[in-house]
């Protein structure tokens, strides 16, 4: 069943300066691992900066005490994306702790400039891996690079697009889920030090119709385990592992936004197919699980009417 909800909102205050516009805004709100002692709170967005070039950021602080006016304290950057670059396309910039919760994975779109997916001297097209206070881990694979670039430390796999689903399953794996271009939308097994390829390989071609080069030509590069021709247009995803859908407990939900579905992609190990599609009628921006095992979809807004958050719960 689907259920709209219009509670009221409350805002937060301490909240930073964000470079809206495109696809760039707020990107990401994620809780610390033990964020029930230590009230800490990462977020992401776009930051402005010289000459109309701009990048995503991601900050902590640390979030007002219970029965406080809520409130942001000490927000600090903890890692940014370089190089700054024009236009509003293809941040990222979405957040998951390991489930251990000894670090921080970060995803880094290419923004839509191409080459710097595959450029060690930019955090560009990348997924990132840091210590929750923003260090670089010194087990990361490129870690003994970084006197020939400052960010090659921070590069845990190389060779996205547009990442924008980043979550672990139950057995520790990290799954991302990527918009290709012209098709070929990516999910991919993301695994230490590899290059997923783009943009020398993908399963979609250039919006102005130049090919690119399909994943199986290249086979030094990770194939995705699902893509999608024609695309999905993923804008999130989450690993269900809740109650009140027991049949989809341990599989990928995926947020549709041109399919304007909810996906359900089904996980066997290191394998994986898409297995249900539910077409919702709007475009949907983001899905999340809620404590007791209810999926909620949130909407895009269009012209005229506001996006709604939708309650999804088994039908009675």
């Amino acid at each position: 069943s689907r259920q709209g909800n219009a509670s009221a909102t409350v805002a937060v205050a301490g909240t930073p300066q964000v470079d809206y516009g495109g696809q760039g805004g707020l990107g990401d709100v994620i809780f610390h691992p033990d964020f029930a002692h230590n009230r800490i709170v990462y977020l992401s967005w776009v930051e402005a900066a010289e000459g109309d070039t701009r990048g995503a950021v991601v900050g902590r602080a640390r979030l007002s005490p219970e029965g406080s006016p809520p409130r942001l304290e000490g927000l600090q950057v903890i890692w940014r994306q370089q190089p700054k670059l024009d236009g509003r396309g293809h941040f990222g910039h979405r957040l998951a702790f390991s489930p251990d919760g000894r670090y921080l994975f970060i995803s880094s779109g290419e923004r839509q400039h191409f080459d710097p997916a595959q450029d060690m001297r930019a955090n560009l097209g990348k997924i990132l891996r840091l210590n929750p206070d923003g260090t670089v881990p010194a087990d990361n694979p490129f870690y003994n690079q970084r006197a020939d670039s400052t960010v090659a430390g921070e590069i845990w796999t190389l060779g996205h697009r547009n990442p924008l689903g980043l979550a672990f399953d139950g057995a520790g794996r990290l799954w991302e889920i990527e918009m290709g271009p012209a098709g070929g939308d990516e999910l991919n097994l993301i695994e230490r030090g590899r290059n997923y390829g783009y943009p020398i390989v993908s399963n979609g071609d250039h919006y102005d119709g130049r090919p690119i080069p399909d994943h199986p030509t290249r086979p030094e590069f990770a194939p995705p385990k699902v893509w999608w021709t024609p695309v999905i247009s993923p804008g999130d995803m989450i690993v269900y592992s809740g109650g009140l859908f027991p049949q989809w407990r341990g599989d990928i939900l995926v947020a549709g936004l041109s399919s304007k579905a909810l996906v359900r992609v089904d996980l066997e190990g290191t394998n994986a197919h898409e297995a249900q599609r539910w077409d919702m009628g709007q475009r949907i921006r983001e899905v999340e699980q809620g404590p007791d095992g209810a999926v909620y979809l949130l909407e895009d807004s269009d012209e005229g009417r506001g996006g709604r958050l939708l309650r999804l719960t088994p039908a009675r």
